[in-house]
């Protein structure tokens, strides 16, 4: 998998370790510690015989290079034994789209949980429902309730856990149980916690989905997405994701395992401050509640603490009911939380947020407006400081 010396080890490794080493092999890179960036597309074949029977370990650049296999070694490690195998996608949405159309067929119904990333919802709405392919939403909060919700032609659910706006926390296992027992696939969308502090395939799940341009990227540099699968999957994905032609450039193929050999330092940081900036902030008399599973008085907390290690820098705070105009006071006051979509990156991030006209199973009444915050790796007084300027404004409009 790794190095020579790596194949010695017998005591099994750490995720912290294994981020370091996994996908490496040093004799095959001419001692290099990276794997080069292969640009390629055409594979040469030493003889005629050899291109009959497509013999080689690579056939052609969109089905795999020297550079792929060296992040889907490594990914395939942090996921650990139950990932039979990785895919690698442009965006994280491509990964979603093609991991539903890898398991839906026409006449199939799937169930999405209610807090999903909204592109996902749209997705559903727009191309399956065109494709004949029935979507209904679920509490993300349902448990074993979701049997209620099984049909005979009930193919596949679909949770994240946490939802990266409202934060409900699904309880994964309870779901999934119910849904193997009726044979339908169970994906996960793990981009909130990452393997690193989720490893969802052992829950139950058998498709874990990730946007690879947050964390594994973590420099707000890349578009990503990987898609880690179970045995029972794999082959169906492997497929689907060479007759779609899905596949992602070498340069963000290298920076993603750029990314993923740093992924444990970066996580502990944000998990350190974001917890931090999300005490600070549940004492501010601005603020109705914070959205943060792994704090305690969460209503999520327990399962969190349950199934997760670890808990990233995205949370969501409600204030108390306020003007635009005040909430627009606040924004615009920010030095170092920027307004801007995705997350994950080295920096602060802030946007306002409000989910109501697309929940259908479950309805988004928070008491006031909301903000998700990413906190990034900038020192925590420094942010807290930003804040206090921006409540400030806000007390004054």
């Amino acid at each position: 998998m790794s190095s020579s010396e790596d194949k010695r080890v017998s005591k099994p490794r750490q995720k912290e370790t294994l981020l370091a080493t996994a996908g490496r092999d040093t004799k095959a890179q001419k001692g290099f510690v990276n794997p080069p960036v292969v640009h390629g597309s055409t594979v040469l074949y030493p003889t005629a015989d050899d291109l009959h029977a497509h013999r080689g370990e690579y056939q052609y650049g969109r089905r795999g290079t020297p550079t792929t296999k060296a992040l889907q070694e490594a990914m395939m490690a942090l996921e650990g034994p139950q990932c039979a195998g990785v895919g690698i996608a442009p965006s994280g949405l491509a990964a979603i789209t093609t991991t539903l159309l890898a398991v839906l067929k026409s006449g199939d119904h799937l169930l999405v949980c209610d807090n999903a990333y909204r592109p996902t919802r749209n997705f559903c709405n727009g191309v399956l429902a065109r494709y004949g392919i029935e979507t209904t939403y679920f509490d993300p909060l349902i448990g074993t309730g979701i049997v209620q919700l099984f049909k005979s032609n009930t193919r596949a659910v679909l949770v994240e856990a946490p939802g990266s706006q409202s934060f409900e926390m699904p309880d994964i296992p309870a779901i999934a149980s119910v849904a193997q027992a009726r044979g339908a696939f169970v994906i996960d969308d793990n981009t909130w916690a990452t393997p690193l502090f989720h490893r969802s395939l052992e829950q139950g799940v058998d498709i874990s989905i990730q946007a690879a341009t947050k964390y594994i990227g973590g420099h707000s540099d890349i578009m990503f997405g990987t898609i880690s699968a179970n045995a029972k999957a794999w082959p169906i994905l492997a497929e689907a994701i060479h007759l779609l032609g899905v596949c992602a450039g070498p340069d963000d193929v290298f920076l993603a395992i750029r990314g993923l050999r740093t992924l444990a330092v970066r996580l502990a940081q944000h998990h350190h401050s974001g917890l931090e900036i999300a005490r600070w902030l549940a004492k501010r008399p601005e603020v109705n509640r914070v959205l943060h599973p792994a704090l305690e008085a969460d209503p999520g907390h327990a399962l969190w603490k349950r199934d997760f290690t670890g808990a990233s820098g995205l949370f969501s705070v409600v204030l108390n009911p306020a003007t635009e105009q005040a909430v627009d006071a606040l924004l615009n006051s920010l030095e170092l939380f920027g307004m801007g979509y995705s997350w994950g990156g080295f920096e602060s991030l802030i946007i306002p947020f409000d989910c109501a006209s697309y929940r259908t199973a479950t309805q988004w009444q928070p008491g006031g407006p909301s903000l998700r915050l990413h906190v990034g790796l900038e020192n925590v007084e420094d942010l807290k400081a930003d804040l206090a300027r921006g409540f400030a404004a806000f007390n004054a409009a």
